[in-house]
C-alpha cells in the first residue's frame, strides 16, 4: 500500500498527537526506578566498593583504608568498581498483530510495548547510559529521550502481522531488549540470538500478550482473523481449540526461553492487564545482571 505525501503528513500528525501522553506516562513509570551506572567488575573510578587489596608500591597514603589496615599487620587499599556508560538498544515490534486488544479497557500490545520501551530508555538515560531504538545510533542525554519518544510515537506499522529487528544493526558488546508478542514464525529469533551470542551481545526478550491470548476464553462460533487479514480461521467450537492453543503457547514460550538461555539472554512475559511497572523493573534488573 502506498501513501501520498498528504496522507503521510496527516498520519504523522495523528500519531504525534499521542506523543505528550506517551512521554508523560513513561516519565511516571520511569520515576519508580532509581537508575545507577553499571559496574565493570574491575578496579577504577566509581562510587561502589569492589574489594580490599594489599597496598602496593605506588599507592599513596591517602588511598590506604586505615580502619581496615588496623585489623591486621598489613596495609589495605579500598578499590572501587569502575563504571562507564554502556550502550543499550531497544526494539518494540511494529507488527500489525501488536495492535490487538481483547477489550476497550486494556491498552493494545503495541501501546504497552512502546510505553515500556520509552520508560526503560528514560531510566537508562538517567543513569548516564547511551540508548537507541534498533537501527539508530545510541546517544546519551535528555535530547535523546526526545528522539526516542518521537520515533516511537511515529512508528509505522510493518505492513505484516509480525516483524523483526534489523539483524545487521547488532554491534559487539551491546545490550539489547526485544519487546514483541513473538507469535509469528520464530525462526528469526533463533538467527538473531545466534548472531548476538557471536558478538557478545546480551539482552532480554519480553513477550507482551493480551489476557485473551493468555487464557483463550473463546467459545462457540468464532471467526479468528489476523489484523492484516492475511490469516483467518472459522470455527463453530472455539472452546474445543483451547487446550491445543494453550499447549502451542507453552511450546512457543519454552522455545523462546531455551533460546534465550542458550545465548546468555533472559526471557520474560507480560500481559497488558498487569501493571507495567513489574515488567519495567524486570527489564532493568536483568540488564544490570
Amino acid at each position: 500500500m502506498s501513501f501520498s505525501p498528504a496522507d503521510l503528513r496527516a498520519r504523522a500528525e495523528t500519531e504525534a498527537g499521542g506523543l505528550p501522553a506517551l512521554v508523560l506516562s513513561a516519565e511516571r513509570l520511569a520515576a519508580m526506578i532509581a537508575p545507577g551506572a553499571h559496574g565493570l567488575r574491575r578496579a577504577g573510578p566509581g562510587e561502589d566498593f569492589w574489594q580490599y587489596r594489599p597496598a602496593a608500591s605506588g599507592d599513596t597514603a591517602r588511598s590506604i583504608d586505615w580502619r581496615r589496615s588496623a585489623r591486621s599487620d598489613a596495609q589495605f587499599v579500598r578499590d572501587r568498581e569502575a563504571q562507564t556508560a554502556q550502550s543499550a538498544v531497544i526494539w518494540a515490534s511494529a507488527g500489525q498483530g501488536m495492535a490487538y486488544r481483547g477489550g476497550t479497557d486494556r491498552p493494545t500490545k503495541r501501546d504497552r510495548a512502546r510505553l515500556l520501551a520509552m520508560a526503560l530508555g528514560m531510566v537508562l538515560l538517567r543513569g548516564g547510559e547511551r540508548v537507541a531504538l534498533a537501527g539508530q545510533p545510541p546517544r546519551s542525554g535528555r535530547l535523546q529521550a526526545d528522539r526516542l519518544a518521537q520515533s516511537l510515537a511515529l512508528q509505522a506499522d510493518s505492513g505484516a502481522d509480525a516483524d523483526e529487528p534489523p539483524l545487521e544493526a547488532l554491534r559487539p558488546n551491546q545490550r539489547v531488549v526485544l519487546i514483541a508478542d513473538f507469535l509469528g514464525d520464530p525462526a528469526w529469533v533463533t538467527d538473531y540470538l545466534a548472531r548476538a551470542s557471536a558478538l557478545g551481545v546480551k539482552g532480554a526478550l519480553l513477550q507482551v500478550l493480551d489476557p485473551d491470548e493468555e487464557v483463550f476464553p473463546f467459545d462457540g462460533a468464532v471467526l479468528f482473523r489476523s489484523l492484516s487479514g492475511r490469516v483467518s480461521h472459522d470455527t463453530r467450537d472455539a472452546g474445543g481449540l483451547r487446550a491445543a492453543y494453550l499447549a502451542r503457547l507453552a511450546e512457543r514460550r519454552d522455545l523462546l526461553r531455551h533460546g534465550a538461555q542458550g545465548a546468555g539472554w533472559h526471557f520474560g512475559t507480560h500481559d497488558t492487564a498487569a501493571a507495567p511497572s513489574h515488567a519495567l523493573m524486570w527489564l532493568y534488573q536483568v540488564l544490570g545482571g
